[in-house]
């Protein structure tokens, strides 16, 4: 256990200047050695970067493994945490995208931003805001030792009301009749990121408990994967910015602009559902994932649905890579934040509420 966390102390001590030589790393591989970006991006299947899903697995692994059946059930006993994600990512989280981007894209930055211009970045920033919860909430949930059955039934929920609530919340707020939600990348996701690592992990946890027993699954094993997700992390943040290198050297001015609400947004959200978990009584490992849960983006949904939408090279498909060049630098000073109030809650997630 110290091992783990050691890796992360050093990794949370130094993130600020981890982060920043990762996104300086990889805008330099995207600008001086496109070629690498070009090949990784051959390997893309509904939308969906294959590289980028390897990594992703890397880093759930470890916390799939500590999924059992009798903890998702447990997940029951304890329904206010599902709750606080449902209605934040649901009854909140579009309209205050939609309010905090149009405050920006159309007064703040008028004198950078044409309306027409403001009226797609505000389009890629909606799809952003109507599509919650990246399967990166499970590193997240990791980094704050969170409650792993609990936020694997988070976000299994919370892709199943996507697939009823995400396509009239952005015609409502954009007035765009012919949005569709692409199935295949959906579902592509939830298979890649939720069933097939669940699967593994259970798996595993099943077969090396049958043959070395539980002590030794939960003391020695488990343990023998510290520090692959901080590993795993660095090697995404420097593909993200890899794959998005030229865009940023082309557009650096605007990229700043589209950040600024999305940023402001990414920590409001976090702030009103952990804050929503802190009065509800909930503990740490269920509360800081479902603060994590409503400040992540699906963001691969909303860049397919930009793209689909209004083309490859618009300006609400910008807007949603912007997104994405976001979410992890952002959501790991949140995972510092829920870390260093973790005392604020209790601990033990096995105590109905």
């Amino acid at each position: 256990m110290s091992n783990e966390k050691g890796s992360i102390s050093v990794f949370q001590k130094y993130l600020t200047l981890w982060v920043i030589i990762c996104m300086v790393i990889g805008v330099l591989v995207g600008q001086f050695l496109p070629h690498i970006p070009e090949f990784l991006n051959k390997f893309e299947f509904a939308g969906i970067s294959i590289p980028m899903a390897i990594l992703i697995w890397l880093m759930i692994y470890p916390m799939m493994m500590k999924v059992d059946f009798q903890s998702v059930k447990n997940v029951g006993k304890n329904p206010k945490g599902l709750f606080v994600t449902w209605v934040v990512n649901w009854l909140i989280k579009p309209f205050t995208m939609y309010g905090i981007a149009s405050l920006f894209f159309f007064v703040i930055f008028k004198a950078f931003i044409t309306p027409e211009l403001a009226t797609e970045y505000l389009a890629g920033a909606v799809l952003l805001g109507a599509a919650p919860c990246t399967a990166m909430v499970f590193v997240w949930s990791t980094l704050t030792k969170g409650n792993p059955a609990y936020t694997v039934v988070q976000v299994a929920t919370n892709d199943l009301i996507i697939l009823i609530a995400f396509v009239p919340i952005v015609k409502f707020l954009l007035g765009v009749s012919d949005v569709t939600v692409p199935l295949s990348t959906l579902f592509f996701s939830v298979i890649l990121f939720v069933v097939i690592p669940l699967a593994a992990g259970i798996l595993t946890r099943i077969i090396v408990t049958k043959n070395q027993g539980k002590d030794y699954f939960e003391n020695t094993f488990v343990h023998k994967f510290d520090g692959i997700t901080t590993i795993g992390l660095l090697l995404t943040l420097i593909m993200i910015f890899s794959f998005q290198g030229r865009v940023i050297i082309e557009n650096p001015l605007h990229i700043v602009l589209i950040a600024v609400p999305l940023i402001l947004q990414t920590f409001l959200v976090f702030g009103i559902a952990y804050i929503a978990c802190k009065v509800l009584k909930l503990p740490h490992d269920i509360a800081a994932p479902a603060g994590m849960i409503g400040a992540s983006n699906f963001f691969e949904l909303a860049v397919a649905v930009a793209v689909a939408l209004f083309g490859t090279s618009s300006p609400a498909a910008l807007a949603t890579t912007v997104g994405v060049l976001t979410e992890v630098p952002v959501m790991l000073f949140l995972v510092r934040i829920a870390n260093k109030t973790s005392n604020w809650f209790s601990t033990n997630s096995n105590k109905p509420n």
